[in-house]
C-alpha cells in the first residue's frame, strides 16, 4: 500500500502502508544545480524530462482511467495519451493536465468513474476503498492490476504490464528499451562518498520517518552511487525518527520530499527535529527536496530524476 492513503494524510504515492501503519503508531527548482532560496536545493516535476515513444501501433483500448501509482505516465510516455479518460491524483507529469482526475482526494469514487464508461481500469494494491473496486467489478468494468514498484530495477516490468494492458506491447518493448538507455550512463558512476538518508515528514501529524531498506528512496540513493544511511540501520522501510536512530548514520545530505519540508517549517524546522542538528548534513544545510509525486514514481520520469539528483548531491557537498 501506498503513502497515499494512510491516515487520511497521503500526498504522494509511494510508501508502504504497513511500515508506516506501524511507525505511526510507534511514536529544486534546480536550475544548474544552483541552490535555491532557504538552503535547499529542489527538483520539481516541471525540471525533469520523460521518455517518450511514438510507434504506429493501435491500443486495444480507447476510454481508459488509470489509477496505478505512475500508470497515467506510461501510458502518455507510450504515446497513447488520447486514450485516458482519467487519472490518479498522484500522476502529475505536466503533459496530463487536459486529463481529468477521478479520485476525491486518493479515495476511488466508483459513480465518477462508472459515469466516463470505461473500458478498462488500471489500478494496483494501493488504489481503494476495496467496495468502491467491486462496485467497479459489478459494473462489469475491467480492470487490471498490476505490481507497485519500489525499486528502478522494477520501472521495466511495470512499463510492460502496462503496455500489455492497452495492447501495445511492441511500444511497450521500445519504452523499456529506452528508459535502458537512459540510465545506462548512471549505471557506471563510481560509488559517490556521499552518505543520504531519506526522511518522510509529515509535520502535521507529527510523523517523522526515517527510510530505510525498501522505502524506495534506498534504490533511487544507490542508483546515484550514494550510500543510503537508513538502509545501514533499519532493515524495514520506515522506521521512527529518533535521536537514537540518527546517531550512528550521520548523513552528509538529507533527502526530503517538498510537501513533507514544508509541513516541518522548512530548513529551519527540519533541523530541529531529534538527532538531526548534529549531523554533518545539518551543519552544511544540505537538503535536497523532490516533488511528492515525483521522486518515488519509477516510470518515464524517473531517468531524468536521476541526471538531475546525481548533479544536486555533488552541489551540496561543496
Amino acid at each position: 500500500m501506498s503513502a497515499d492513503h494512510l491516515l487520511v494524510i497521503w500526498e504522494t504515492k509511494g510508501m508502504r502502508k504497513g511500515a508506516l501503519v506501524w511507525c505511526a503508531l510507534g511514536l529544486l527548482f534546480l536550475t544548474g544545480c544552483a541552490r535555491s532560496a532557504g538552503d535547499v536545493t529542489t527538483i520539481s516535476v516541471k525540471d525533469v524530462s520523460t521518455s517518450r515513444v511514438s510507434l504506429a501501433e493501435k491500443a486495444a483500448k480507447s476510454r481508459v482511467i488509470a489509477l496505478a501509482n505512475g500508470s497515467a505516465e506510461i501510458i502518455d510516455a507510450l504515446g497513447f495519451k488520447s486514450i485516458l479518460v482519467g487519472r490518479d491524483i498522484a500522476s502529475t507529469d505536466p503533459a496530463l493536465e487536459s486529463v481529468p482526475i477521478v479520485t476525491s482526494g486518493h479515495q476511488v469514487v466508483a459513480e465518477k468513474i462508472i459515469a466516463l464508461n470505461p473500458d478498462l481500469v488500471i489500478i494496483d494494491a494501493s488504489v481503494g476503498p476495496i467496495q468502491a473496486i467491486e462496485a467497479l467489478r459489478a459494473a462489469k468494468i475491467e480492470i487490471v492490476t498490476i505490481d507497485e514498484v519500489w525499486n528502478v530495477e522494477g520501472i521495466t516490468g511495470k512499463v510492460k504490464s502496462v503496455a500489455t494492458s492497452i495492447g501495445v506491447p511492441l511500444s511497450g518493448e521500445a519504452l523499456v528499451e529506452k528508459i535502458a538507455r537512459s540510465l545506462a550512463p548512471l549505471t557506471s558512476i563510481n560509488k559517490s562518498s556521499a552518505t543520504v538518508a531519506f526522511l518522510y515528514l509529515r509535520g502535521g501529524n507529527s510523523i517523522y520517518l526515517l527510510g530505510g531498506k525498501g522505502s524506495g528512496a534506498d534504490s533511487i540513493i544507490s542508483s546515484i552511487g550514494a550510500t543510503d544511511v537508513g538502509s545501514q540501520v533499519s532493515s524495514t522501510p520506515f522506521t521512527a525518527l529518533t535521536s537514537e536512530s540518527f546517531a550512528s548514520v550521520n548523513p552528509q545530505i538529507l533527502l526530503v520530499m517538498s510537501k513533507g519540508l514544508e509541513s516541518v517549517g522548512g530548513v529551519d524546522g527540519l533541523l530541529a527535529l531529534p538527532g538531526i542538528a548534529q549531523t554533518d548534513a545539518a551543519k552544511h544545510r544540505a537538503v535536497i527536496a523532490v516533488d511528492d509525486s515525483l521522486l518515488l514514481s519509477f516510470g518515464p520520469r524517473t531517468p531524468s530524476l536521476l541526471t538531475l539528483l546525481n548533479q544536486a548531491v555533488g552541489e551540496v557537498k561543496k
